[in-house]
């Protein structure tokens, strides 16, 4: 059936620079859209990349990727997932967030950036990077609320 739960995570470069304010506007937009939609999900952006889970009724996803992929602000739009699901795992975000810094020192030796796993091609690699991420955002989520 169309309208069963659904999944799908993208990536995508930001055609220009997003700041705070930026990010702010783009956020606010999305929720308004997907509680209208019944959308819910996960946005993640670092040094100019977007990371986005979308989850809810499959015809509302694939619209929504659709809008995405003709967004003047967003270039080389990657499905990552694409999958029905039996439930949400982002039920009480319309579109919970995480902006994610830059580190400014280099990384430990051995050090493996799941957020440029995501670039990988091999799909268990990013499959991998996707679980990881989305843990990482539920974890800190769960400690911010408590």
């Amino acid at each position: 059936m169309a309208d069963d739960l659904y999944s799908m995570t993208y990536a995508s470069t930001a055609a220009a620079p997003f700041d705070g304010d930026d990010l702010a506007r783009l956020l606010e937009s999305s929720r308004v859209a997907n509680i209208g939609t019944d959308l819910s999900g996960l946005l993640l952006y670092r040094g100019g990349r977007f990371l986005q889970v979308l989850e809810g009724p499959e015809s509302a996803v694939r619209d929504a990727i659709d809008r995405i992929g003709r967004d003047p602000r967003h270039r080389d739009v990657r499905v990552l997932v694409s999958e029905p699901i039996d439930e949400r795992r982002f039920a009480d975000w319309t579109m919970g967030y995480e902006p994610l810094g830059a580190s400014t020192s280099p990384p430990p030796e051995g050090f493996r950036d799941s957020f440029d796993d995501l670039d990988s091609s091999d799909a268990t690699v990013t499959a991998r990077a996707l679980a990881e991420l989305t843990l990482w955002f539920r974890v800190r989520s769960g400690q911010r609320a408590a």
